[in-house]
């Protein structure tokens, strides 16, 4: 049986476009407000979410995304409130297929069975884990598949082929392309790298492959949309929010650029 978000890929592929993945990190700006937030982004015509663990150190981060992620671990956001996000978002949402962004570290702290047990309860569709090695991701990719999740797992523009054939082989969903080497954040153009890492990574793989770093706006996203099986933003949306007057003017934000990026994408 497909897995939930293999569904909504191929959901995304029936109708001859890019899906559009959307990143918010939890308890951004409250618990409350985010949990609001991803909402907004589905409505506003997000395939696929990610719902980020908020971390001290987010080595892959750029500085919108580790504001945003200071303000969640200021606000004293757990592990249980990132579960009880994709829960509501899950719930309100059955048509979208809700991620967890997070980190490996709090994954081993909290316990990797626990963890998948707890996400899977909560109608979590999978994880995106960016800095995991294939090498020793055995014990979490079975307690994944006992528990239906997916694993998603990022390749770079240095990543080798036979490279990129040991990631593909190990994952499952989609294959998260970086589009450029470096951190998180929005650019003014997405890098040339991108393309040539989706055809080589395509090459190893039947899975999806969907591009992110980059993308802010409906341009860029049709670009990418032009030979990429999926869309990611995330620092376009965190900066909304943190530009945004108060909560209501946030979630208008964050679902107005979504509504634009989901034109891109069917644009291409």
């Amino acid at each position: 049986m497909a897995s939930k978000l293999s569904s909504v890929l191929a959901a995304a592929k029936a109708e001859d476009r890019a899906a559009l993945i959307g990143y918010l990190p939890a308890g951004f700006p409250t618990v409350d407000g985010g949990i609001a937030a991803v909402k907004a982004l589905i409505e506003g015509g997000c395939d696929v979410v990610e719902v980020g663990l908020p971390h001290s150190d987010p080595v892959l981060d750029g500085a919108v995304i580790q504001t945003a992620d200071d303000i969640a671990l200021r606000g004293g956001v757990k592990i249980k409130d990132v579960i009880r996000t994709v829960a509501e978002v899950a719930d309100a949402h059955p048509e979208a297929a809700v991620l967890v962004m997070t980190y490996w570290n709090p994954v081993e702290r909290y316990g990797v069975a626990r963890f998948a047990a707890d996400l899977a309860a909560a109608g979590g569709a999978g994880c995106i884990l960016p800095d995991l090695p294939v090498e020793e991701s055995g014990e979490w990719r079975a307690a994944a598949a006992e528990h239906g999740l997916d694993t998603v797992f990022v390749v770079a523009p240095s990543s080798k082929d036979a490279r990129l054939a040991e990631v593909t082989a190990a994952g499952s969903g989609f294959v998260y392309a970086a589009a450029v080497m470096g951190v998180t954040g929005t650019r003014a153009a997405v890098g040339s790298m991108a393309e040539d890492l989706v055809a080589r990574t395509r090459a190893t793989t039947e899975l999806p492959v969907c591009v992110g770093l980059g993308v802010s706006n409906a341009t860029q996203a049709a670009e990418v949309a032009g030979f990429a099986d999926g869309v990611i933003v995330g620092s376009a949306f965190v900066q909304r929010i943190l530009d945004a007057d108060g909560e209501p003017a946030a979630l208008d934000a964050v679902r107005s650029l979504a509504a634009e990026l989901a034109e891109g994408v069917r644009k291409r």
